[in-house]
């Protein structure tokens, strides 16, 4: 089983400043509350390939979240792959409102191991993680 949380909002920039901000991967703890620490595994860190491995902190929970970006299209989308603790996918998509703002969508499909209370884990942890994601980007809107 698996939980998808879905949180978006508007920024009042344009998409190629947003892009610009967001698909800098090594900034993300800038804004992402969530992410203490961002380490590169691969040469790269950038598009199709790149890979992660994200110190996560939720409340007293601390884990390293394994990332595979699995598809990068510019001004537009980021997708991932989780393979840590916690595994499934995610996706930031940006769409264009007008010339001066932009709306960006995140979405993750999460699966919790049995020791983080696997399905049980997921529902109640679901409704926190959406808290803290609307957070970042309350951060990230902030940057603009």
């Amino acid at each position: 089983m698996s939980k998808t949380i879905k949180v978006s909002t508007t920024i009042n920039a344009p998409i190629k400043t947003v892009w610009n901000e967001v698909s800098r991967l090594e900034e993300h703890t800038n804004w992402m509350n969530d992410a203490e620490k961002i380490d590169f595994l691969s040469k790269n860190n950038s598009g199709v390939g790149t890979k992660m491995k994200v110190l996560t902190k939720v409340g007293p929970i601390k884990l390293y979240d394994y990332m595979t970006v699995t598809e990068w299209v510019n001004e537009e989308i980021i997708a991932v792959d989780h393979t840590g603790i916690v595994s499934g996918k995610g996706k930031f998509r940006l769409e264009e409102v007008d010339e001066n703002s932009t709306k960006f969508n995140w979405e993750e499909t999460l699966k919790f191991p049995l020791y983080l209370g696997g399905i049980i884990g997921e529902f109640f942890g679901a409704p926190i993680l959406k808290l803290i994601w609307k957070k970042n980007l309350k951060n990230l809107k902030e940057i603009f």
